[in-house]
């Protein structure tokens, strides 16, 4: 399984964002913009809460697995995939999901003057703020799942070194 690239993750949410902006533009044009769900940021930062206490729990149970602790519970090559999957999975969608509301973010930051559009504006940063940091955490699942390097690069495993 390939590793995600940062790289990847900021253009979804860089692309998503400007159209999400020109989007929020164009609609405010012919009408007037739905608001910003309150409940998106609760939610983006419960998935960031859920990814970092599992990347947490794994790197605990890998590293006494490392150390050879007296009791220390094993981690199942197939919970770690799982893991991984799960890690993926939840960077590719948060990742354009924070570039939308920041995108609609800064389209509102326009009309910062009116009540709602401020309580909208706040509501679309804390959003994009929460589906960054559920990137960053899903990076660091992901980054704790990994297999350690193999030390003699030259021998694969199922050949035989010379």
């Amino acid at each position: 399984m390939r590793e995600l690239r940062i790289r990847t993750l900021a253009l979804a949410f860089v692309a998503v964002g400007l159209l999400a902006w020109a989007g929020a533009r164009l609609w405010q044009a012919f009408g007037s913009l739905p608001g910003v769900p309150a409940a998106a940021p609760y939610v983006l930062a419960l998935i960031a809460v859920a990814l970092l206490a599992g990347a947490l729990s794994l790197r605990a149970r890998l590293k006494a697995q490392r150390e050879r602790q007296p009791g220390a519970k094993g981690v199942d090559p197939l919970l770690a995939t799982r893991a991984v999957v799960f890690a993926q999975a939840s960077a590719l969608v948060a990742a354009p999901v924070a570039g939308l509301y920041a995108g609609v973010g800064v389209f509102l930051l326009e009309y910062l003057e009116i009540p709602a559009r401020r309580d909208q504006a706040l509501t679309a940063g804390f959003a994009a703020l929460a589906g960054v940091a559920g990137v960053a955490a899903a990076l660091f699942l992901q980054h704790v799942c990994r297999l350690p390097e193999d030390d003699d690069e030259g021998v694969r495993p199922g050949t035989a070194g010379s």
